[in-house]
């Protein structure tokens, strides 16, 4: 039985995933908020963390299991063999070492995708090094145009390398494997790095640097917090905005609306130019408030926005009328995106404490009350 409280458009897909950090459950709430039913099975080391509502379990189901025991094990195949695919985020053989590699189910369940997310891959020479988010953004060179002149590269924690490059890359696998095995009858596993999710996210700006838009000079790229059009400035109060008038029509307008008219807008691209006019643009953004900025700019065609605090982006009127965040037992979360003209995804729900469907899901599967008593074992009865 899936999920009753499911809906969406992956209503009837089933998921299991391993627990984990970072990408691998993250991946599973983007399923999960599209009414796919994912199983997450944790460790029995799990029932002695209290309920934390984890956003990134909302609307999974939750099963602990040893699978260092026979009966475990034996349970994490049965649950793997009648689902359509499988999350996974550990080094590279540590499934095969548990007994669940992708072979292992070939017979059994063929058409199974088995997706692997790690930050190195599951081959190659750094394969089985530890790592982070910051490490991998590093190798793709992509932390390179990360910063400004004379500082070091600063990027935001897990997005881009863990969640961008890593579980959006790894869903999107998923998915695209999950429709191939319909017509070819075969499932496969789904190799998805970091690295290298992080490279393709990067390919507008290989594009752009190939074609000549992109100059390695910091001094001459818009992009590199040089120019007077594209950047972060700071208001009288200390607060920041943003402009990103990359257009000629926008910086006119940004221009006109800064009361700077009488700068030449047709030398807009010279870079020569840029570090007078942008001690100008600073000069005149400091002299007033964010609040002021944001009356006078917010929706113009100066493409402008105030640089909001998280707790300030869930109350800004834009935010709230798309209804992109929402309260969940008291913790404000973000809502699921994207959106669909006929499916509603499901609303985001408290996460699940672990081992909280136990029972149910192993009455699903055909144990019988005794059977899955004898899964669970007397160190686990009370979390399930």
């Amino acid at each position: 039985m899936s999920n009753p409280s499911a809906s969406g458009p992956l209503q009837g897909l089933r998921v299991i995933e391993m627990a984990g950090i970072g990408p691998a459950p993250f991946c599973g709430m983007l399923l999960a908020d599209m009414g796919a039913d994912v199983i997450v099975i944790e460790r029995p080391a799990a029932l002695r963390v209290l309920n934390t509502g984890n956003a990134m379990n909302r609307g999974k189901r939750s099963i602990c299991l040893d699978l260092k025991t026979e009966a475990g094990l034996s349970a994490a195949t049965a649950l793997i063999n009648g689902a359509d695919a499988l999350i996974e985020g550990y080094r590279p053989g540590v499934m095969e070492n548990l007994g669940l590699a992708p072979e292992r189910f070939e017979a059994s369940n063929p058409k199974l995708v088995f997706g692997r997310v790690t930050g190195w891959g599951q081959t190659g020479p750094l394969a089985h090094a530890a790592g982070h988010d910051i490490n991998y953004i590093a190798l793709t060179g992509v932390s390179s145009i990360a910063h400004r002149k004379g500082s070091a590269p600063s990027l935001p924690a897990t997005l881009i390398g863990d969640m961008a490059g890593g579980a959006m890359f790894l869903a999107f696998g998923l998915l695209c494997a999950i429709l191939e095995a319909r017509g070819s009858g075969r499932g496969q596993a789904v190799d998805a790095a970091m690295i290298d999710g992080v490279g393709t996210l990067s390919t507008l700006i290989h594009s752009m640097r190939g074609s000549g838009m992109w100059p390695d000079q910091p001094e001459q790229n818009l992009f590199l917090h040089n120019s007077p059009f594209y950047d972060s400035f700071e208001c009288a109060d200390g607060q920041h905005i943003t402009l990103g008038a990359i257009e000629p029509q926008f910086y006119r307008e940004m221009l006109r609306l800064l009361d700077l008219s009488d700068l030449d807008p047709a030398r807009q691209y010279d870079s020569q130019c840029w570090p007078e006019v942008r001690a100008r643009v600073a000069a005149r953004i400091k002299s007033q408030s964010r609040e002021h900025w944001c009356a006078l700019l917010e929706g113009s065609d100066a493409c402008f926005a105030p640089v909001l605090t998280l707790t300030e982006a869930a109350t800004h009127p834009h935010q709230r009328a798309r209804r992109n965040f929402v309260q969940v037992d008291g913790q404000l979360q973000p809502a699921a995106a994207p959106r669909f003209s006929r499916s509603q995804a499901r609303e985001p729900q408290a996460g699940p404490t672990p081992g909280q469907h136990g029972l149910e899901i192993l009455l699903e599967l055909g144990y019988s009350a005794e059977m899955a008593a004898h899964v669970f074992g007397p160190a686990m009865k009370k979390g399930q």
